[in-house]
């Protein structure tokens, strides 16, 4: 395993690294892409993260950044940087399978604004990673990919539903990879890949196309460090008029991290937040990394944020857009779909208009409650999982019991329905190996702040990543 602050070969830097170096005249984006696909070649098969490659692209790409950073012109600090868009998004010239047998294998005439704004500021796009059906769940499996693997231990999953961006960005399969939440699907492969993610504020980054959980649903980066959160962030919250929900702002609040520090800050530990059942493994773990953050000069309270669990106002909105999806898809299509989602759409169909003005009621509620909660407390401190990961194939723990994905992640979908910044970084290992994720939601508009805790925690307690996939143990 690897510490980023003992990063010597291409494997081991992030994108902040790198663009020091392209600065320097040190390194080549062509050698550190040729290097990348060196690395997927040798590691995808194991682990599943991608879907689709483009090494002609991104090595042309590269070519002309290389040219840029040697004429002194490049577009900005992620001018040749590896990155990867999941395949839920669009990318020119690439499928969009959203996961599922029953989507168009033709490629995307345009860009999302995500892809065509990484475009914009230099970098090269891989590829695309794996997804469940419509990132539909809590696990990266699906009939178009098969089953992506945690590359901690390759018996496990990585989560998901960005489980294929989360495990490229374990083992550094690229810098930065961009993953979306509906309920939990940055922060959850996150957490049990040991990376580092997060889900802005809603609406700071435009999609297309949007998604069928609309207003659930974040864009958002995953990767090794924070400093790469903030670069990607930088390049695609830019305001897109193909996205309605994108809201045009003034200044962007990624740089104003300047301090990465939790001095003073008033932080809320919730382990369970009143409802959730945590494993004693990660709940030791996570623990640990509060007392972290208390030796860092944050004021802890162990207080719970005063909600009942919102799955049923939650599943209201999944199933929802679930049942769109449905729309135009006759019986066979149906037939050839993951069971879990077609039960979701179902339940989804029956619901009322009437259900669903009561749910958003319900939300606002919510939302309310939450932005009370953040005037006394800057931040709410929770696990990011209660568990850690699970055999690869399986949506839950155990099949038998669990039932829904949601019942093993309780602590991320409140904060999608709320609409709040939310992000996870490794924090340690449980006693089986597998890596442990810390949670930190900070209210709506406050991204800054999350990314400046984040920065903190990991500058004091720096992540270690697998530098090539684990077999599984003995």
């Amino acid at each position: 395993m690897t510490s980023p602050r003992e990063a010597t070969r291409i494997a081991d830097l992030d994108a902040t690294g790198l663009a020091v170096l392209y600065r320097q005249g040190r390194m080549s984006p062509v050698d550190v892409v040729r290097d990348v696909f060196e690395r997927i070649d040798a590691f995808n098969p194991a682990i599943n993260a991608f879907c689709h490659l483009d090494p002609e692209g991104a090595l042309a790409a590269a070519r002309e950044s290389e040219t840029r950073w040697q004429s002194g012109n490049p577009l900005g600090p992620l001018d040749g940087i590896p990155v990867s868009i999941k395949d839920l998004t669009a990318v020119r010239d690439m499928p969009l399978r959203k996961g599922s047998l029953t989507t168009d294998t033709a490629p995307s005439r345009e860009d999302s604004p995500y892809a065509a704004n990484l475009r914009a500021a230099g970098s090269v796009i891989l590829g695309k990673t794996t997804t469940p059906e419509f990132g539909w769940k809590g696990v990266t499996d699906s009939k178009v990919s098969g089953i992506t693997r945690n590359p901690w231990n390759l018996d496990r999953t990585p989560g998901g539903s960005s489980g294929g961006a989360a495990a490229a960005a374990a083992l550094n399969l690229g810098c930065l990879h961009q993953g979306s939440d509906g309920g939990g699907s940055i922060r959850i492969p996150c957490a049990l890949t040991g990376t580092v993610g997060i889900k802005p504020t809603f609406g700071w980054i435009p999609q297309l196309p949007t998604s069928v959980m609309t207003l659930l649903s974040h864009l958002g980066p995953i990767g090794r460090s924070v400093d790469d959160l903030v670069l990607m962030l930088d390049a695609v919250a830019r305001p897109d008029g193909r996205d309605w929900y994108a809201q045009a702002r003034g200044p962007l609040p990624w740089t104003e991290r300047a301090a990465s520090s939790v001095a003073g800050l008033r932080i809320a530990y919730s382990p369970t937040l009143g409802y959730a059942h945590l494993h004693p493994d990660v709940r030791a773990v996570v623990d640990r990394a509060v007392a972290t953050l208390e030796d860092l000069g944050a004021h802890v309270e162990a207080v719970d944020p005063g909600f009942d669990d919102p799955i049923d106002l939650f599943t209201t909105f999944w199933f929802s857009g679930a049942a769109r999806i449905f729309e135009g898809l006759g019986a066979e299509d149906r037939e050839r779909m993951d069971p879990g989602l077609v039960a979701a759409a179902e339940a989804g169909a029956r619901l009322s208009a009437l259900d669903y003005v009561k749910a958003d009621a319900a939300r606002a509620e919510l939302g309310a409650r939450m932005h009370v909660f953040h005037e006394t407390y800057d931040l709410l401190v929770t696990p990011s999982v209660a568990v850690t990961a699970f055999k690869a194939g399986q949506d839950t723990p155990d099949p038998e019991s669990d039932g829904h994905w949601t019942h093993w992640t309780p602590y991320s979908y409140p904060f999608n329905i709320t609409q709040q910044p939310a992000a996870s970084v490794p924090c340690g290992l449980a006693a089986d190996g597998l890596p442990v994720g810390l949670h930190l939601v900070g209210g709506r508009n406050c991204d800054a702040l999350v990314l400046q805790a984040a920065a903190a925690f990991l500058a004091a307690q720096p992540a270690v990543f697998p530098s090539e996939p684990m077999p599984v143990p003995d």
